[in-house]
């Protein structure tokens, strides 16, 4: 059974795939624009985290609500980051991050290390408490959730380069609110 999704016919294009299998013929699909794609991701509900590295390349932190976890066993997880900045490079260069899960106290954290307000990356870590755990990069000491990755591969998706951080620390704090990226607003409960 498949699920059809499609756009209006002035924001797409056609082109033909033949399916194989079941009720295999001709499968017409649609290749989405990015405005309609993106208003349809407004209404995904999204954890919001700030993902930091540092070491021989610098230290860096940005906002980011695509992350999930990979596997339990090793324990693994997966933070996507906009190719089209060159200095998200540092956190493969560093070779390590951590994944602090914010919670509802940390909206204004979360506006600077998306960079709208232009800060640089000392005053962005001026704002809060870090220490660290295992690879040196920054854990937020108050967040819900922080998870020190070793870096274990990479791979490159359109506009974005996927990281995979085998987990190897974790810091948690218990009684915390999350905060949630949702149709372009942050919102707690």
């Amino acid at each position: 059974m498949f699920a059809r999704y499609c756009a209006a016919p002035d924001q797409m294009r056609h082109k033909t795939r033949r399916k194989i299998g079941r009720n295999s013929g001709l499968l017409k699909t649609h290749t989405i624009d990015s405005a309609t794609y993106r208003e349809a991701m407004s209404h995904f509900a999204g954890a919001v985290h700030v993902v930091t590295t540092d070491g021989s390349a610098g230290r860096r932190g940005v906002t980011v609500s695509a992350a999930c976890s990979v596997s339990d066993s090793p324990a693994t997880l997966l933070v996507c980051l906009n190719r089209n900045n060159p200095h998200n490079l540092m956190f493969e260069e560093n070779g390590a991050f951590v994944l602090n899960t914010l919670s509802s106290i940390h909206q204004s954290l979360a506006v600077a290390f998306s960079g709208k307000e232009h800060l640089t990356q000392d005053e962005r870590f001026a704002l809060a408490d870090w220490e660290t755990l295992d690879s040196g990069a920054p854990v937020l000491t108050n967040s819900m959730a922080s998870f020190d990755c070793r870096l274990i591969d990479t791979k490159d998706m359109a506009t974005h380069r996927v990281l995979f951080g085998e987990v190897t620390a974790i810091r948690t704090a218990a009684n915390l609110s999350p905060l949630v990226y949702h149709n372009r607003g942050y919102h707690t409960f």
